[in-house]
């Protein structure tokens, strides 16, 4: 049987990112936290972190802070429905695409982490890579382009997020005088989010463009705008992230007739805890507000 004092030492080194630091958070010695490390080292008979460069779970030591998260959402429910246990914050560890980050998440979900006393962990991920995420375990939810879930998890359809082709007067000017063509794209520097991203490739798609094409790569959404904005190159924006520099003629959308609009999904585990059922009922009654709804169910075997 597991011993849960020695996976909550690893669970506080790993979150506090060092042992002293863990320890700080048990109230525990430095000296009383590595010796509680060691012993489960010493009974699984392999490690659990990889202490340098940097203090890291091993792939043993994730499976653990993955049961081991499961195992506090539980908990959790109990201190909620028996006050007598305690008090206790509860940390979710979630992978988000950049682009939800950067627009409807944060006023989203504000008010359920006030509410609910919830501490987010949050990893951020492709849409189109995220479910690897849940997958492997590592989160407890995520969002994601696909609908169907992981084993052990279920999956209810968000919204789509529309996205607009978007460059600046400047840049337009310099490489679509004439609009978008097969020409202009093979030549226009294009940005993207990273080597995952896969939004730029399926607009390429739907204009028949198969070839080569030059690309900056800049990890963060708001760098991306900035990038647009400053001439650089063009990139498909959200548009309710690109909509007030649209309307001051900041940006100019490249082809207004062909919006991207990419689905959104939400998955999380099965046996989550009431506390995942309860963030799940709050994404949907106030992300109606930034996505467009689904115009048709995503088919058999999406949800579970």
């Amino acid at each position: 049987m597991l011993d849960y004092k020695l996976l909550e030492a690893l669970a506080a080194i790993v979150d506090q990112g060092g042992f002293e630091r863990g320890a700080q958070q048990l109230n525990l010695t430095q000296s009383a936290v590595s010796q509680r490390i060691k012993l489960l080292e010493a009974r699984l008979g392999q490690p659990v972190v990889v202490r340098t460069p940097r203090l890291l779970p091993t792939p043993l030591g994730q499976r653990l802070l993955n049961h081991a998260q499961q195992v506090r959402l539980l908990e959790h429910d109990l201190l909620d429905r028996i006050p007598a246990l305690g008090e206790g914050t509860q940390r979710l560890r979630l992978a988000i695409n950049a682009d939800s980050l950067a627009t409807w998440w944060a006023p989203t979900i504000g008010d359920f982490c006030h509410r609910r006393g919830v501490l987010l962990d949050l990893v951020v991920d492709d849409q189109e890579v995220a479910l690897r995420r849940m997958r492997d375990g590592e989160v407890a939810g995520c969002i994601c382009a696909t609908a169907r879930p992981v084993q052990g998890a279920r999956s209810r359809p968000l919204g789509h997020m529309r996205y607009r082709v978007a460059a600046s007067p400047g840049f337009a000017e310099r490489y679509f005088p004439e609009g978008v063509s097969t020409q202009a794209l093979a030549r226009a520097p294009a940005i993207l989010y990273g080597p995952d991203d896969r939004l730029q490739q399926r607009y390429l798609d739907s204009q028949g463009f198969k070839e080569p094409f030059p690309h900056h790569l800049c990890p963060s959404s708001e760098g991306v705008l900035h990038m647009v904005l400053a001439g650089i190159g063009y990139a498909l924006i959200p548009e309710c992230q690109a909509q007030t520099a649209l309307k001051h003629g900041e940006l100019v959308d490249l082809d207004p007739s062909r919006p991207l609009d990419v689905p959104l999904y939400w998955h999380f585990w099965r046996h989550g805890g009431e506390l995942l059922d309860a963030l799940t009922v709050h994404l949907f009654s106030a992300s109606d507000d930034w996505l467009l709804p689904m115009e048709a169910s995503p088919g058999p075997g999406a949800y579970a």
